[in-house]
């Protein structure tokens, strides 16, 4: 078996991939497509074509060229284009133009000050889900081996572990992004000596206090109520939020059974019989920490993943937030218009939670958008889908930023791609979307965080400026290469990995 890839001797000669990353890839919730369809794979051929182009007539090597503003408007122009093309070529289309494009001008992919105008921005970003793994700070009891399983074990360190570090992790996100703030959230491992444990997330937090002088990353606190008792659970929730600044608590509703196949499950609305969901609403609330996130969608074929039972506890509660991780998007489901045929499969299972129960736009529902973003912005027509039924139904103040970074590397690409994407008139005239007003897409990609978190915008950077930042971009070692698994056996692995951990910690808590 070969070993993680080497970077070259010099590392400026590298090809650092194309700035939009179209996959295969995942962050190991999902299996990354084996076969990339015939329009992304032209895309892709046609972006290597016009960035070589390009880079030779503004005497750029062709990995600056690629590192920059320019290389990503090269890019988004052929997904464009090949998108275009695809869509007038397919007899069944009813509409004349794909459901969304990248509103970027041929200018921009040859001139600077044009790419920097049309991909470039101030306002502010804030990511409601970043996850690092750190090995190497306190001992890991669980996990030894979790690292294995990821790409980005290659990044070149001596140590492949520290691939996943704090400091990759927040040079990923702040040096290499515009993000200017962030939420640790909780990953599907058990807390205890994890390699993302409450201290690791803690200590992030405390060093970006320390670098960049004002709070920038909050915590969310992992809860498990269907693990051990149900007593023991809750006082973990009271120990935690004690101990640490938690902002929200992150729960899965399918963990650790959709990976074990045990049989432990349980839903946020208690379903099934029993208050078990009920009890850990209530402990949030009582607890003065009344945000729940809980991933939904991404459901490794488990029913509990799904976002139905978000509308009859945001009903009964409304005093609680609920934020659907994920937006109930589901992979190999094409995302269309929100109709009642439809209603049982991928986001529309989140609106038609809400919609049963009376839930309206703009209320304690909350859509977060990461990996499903990453994942269907290669796709314009289902990401206008996405996006519009998502403001429509949800609420144009209700749909948040997270990136599911730094799995899928860098978000700046996505950051990009938002700054820039349309939904076309035809399709908001004939469904109800909004237009994507600048406005709009500073509220998604921040605004609307900082409101559920109450934060104050933050749009300073710790040392640089936004036009310093884009220029040293261009001229750091790495990639622009998505860092998730991007085979079957290599999300295998994880998984198999992921079975020893929690087998492991479930001994130790029982």
């Amino acid at each position: 078996m070969d070993g993680p890839k080497q970077p070259p001797t010099n590392w400026t000669e590298e090809d650092p991939g194309l700035p939009i990353e179209f996959g295969p890839a995942s962050n190991a919730e999902y299996d990354p497509e084996p076969v990339l369809p015939p329009v992304l794979r032209e895309t892709i051929r046609r972006a290597r074509d016009d960035a070589e182009r390009n880079a030779r007539r503004l005497g750029m090597s062709r990995r600056e060229f690629l590192l920059s503003a320019c290389g990503a408007a090269t890019t988004f122009l052929a997904l464009n284009a090949c998108t275009r093309e695809e869509h007038r070529a397919n007899s069944s289309a009813t509409t004349s133009e794909p459901g969304g494009s990248y509103e970027i001008p041929p200018s921009a992919s040859v001139e600077p000050p044009s790419a920097y105008e049309a991909l470039g921005g101030e306002e502010f970003v804030f990511d409601i889900q970043g996850h690092l793994l750190e090995y190497h700070l306190n001992p890991v009891l669980n996990g030894q081996n979790f690292w294995q399983s990821f790409p980005q074990k290659g990044c070149g360190e001596d140590d492949p572990r520290v691939c996943y570090s704090i400091e990759h992790f927040l040079e990923l996100m702040f040096l290499r992004s515009d993000t200017n703030m962030l939420v640790l959230s909780s990953l599907p491992i058990f807390p205890e000596g994890s390699p993302l444990s409450p201290e690791i997330m803690d200590l992030t937090r405390t060093t970006v206090e320390g670098l960049c002088r004002d709070e920038r990353i909050l915590l969310h606190a992992q809860a498990l109520p269907n693990v051990g008792t149900q007593r023991a659970a809750l006082e973990a929730m009271e120990h935690t939020a004690s101990r640490y600044p938690v902002a929200a608590w992150k729960t899965f509703t399918h963990f650790p059974g959709a990976f074990e196949g045990d049989g432990n499950v349980w839903w946020l609305d208690d379903r099934e019989g029993g208050d078990l969901g009920e009890r850990f609403i209530r402990k949030a609330v009582e607890l003065g920490i009344p945000t729940i996130c809980t991933h939904k969608g991404l459901s490794l074929g488990s029913p509990n993943a799904s976002p139905d039972d978000i509308g009859p506890v945001a009903r009964r509660h409304p005093d609680v937030n609920f934020v659907a991780y994920h937006s109930g998007f589901e992979p190999g489901i094409t995302e269309g218009p929100y109709t009642q045929a439809t209603a049982h499969l991928g986001t529309n299972r989140l609106l038609a939670s809400m919609e049963r129960e009376g839930i309206g736009p703009n209320e304690n529902v909350y859509a977060e958008i990461g990996s499903s973003w990453w994942y269907l912005m290669r796709y314009p027509d289902q990401a206008a889908h996405f996006l519009g039924k998502l403001l429509k139904h949800v609420g144009e103040d209700n749909v948040l930023w997270g990136t599911d970074c730094l799995f899928y590397g860098s978000p700046q690409p996505l950051i990009q791609a938002m700054r820039t994407f349309q939904i076309t008139p035809e399709i908001r005239e004939r469904y109800g979307y909004p237009k994507l007003t600048k406005e709009l897409r500073a509220k998604i990609l921040g605004l609307n965080g900082a409101a559920l978190y109450q934060v104050e915008p933050n749009t300073s950077t710790c040392e640089f400026t936004r036009r310093e930042l884009e220029q040293i971009r261009r001229t750091l070692p790495g990639s622009n290469l998505a860092l998730g698994p991007t085979t079957m056996a290599a999300v295998q692995a994880f998984r198999d990995d992921d079975r020893e951990l929690w087998a492991t910690s479930a001994e130790l808590l029982s």
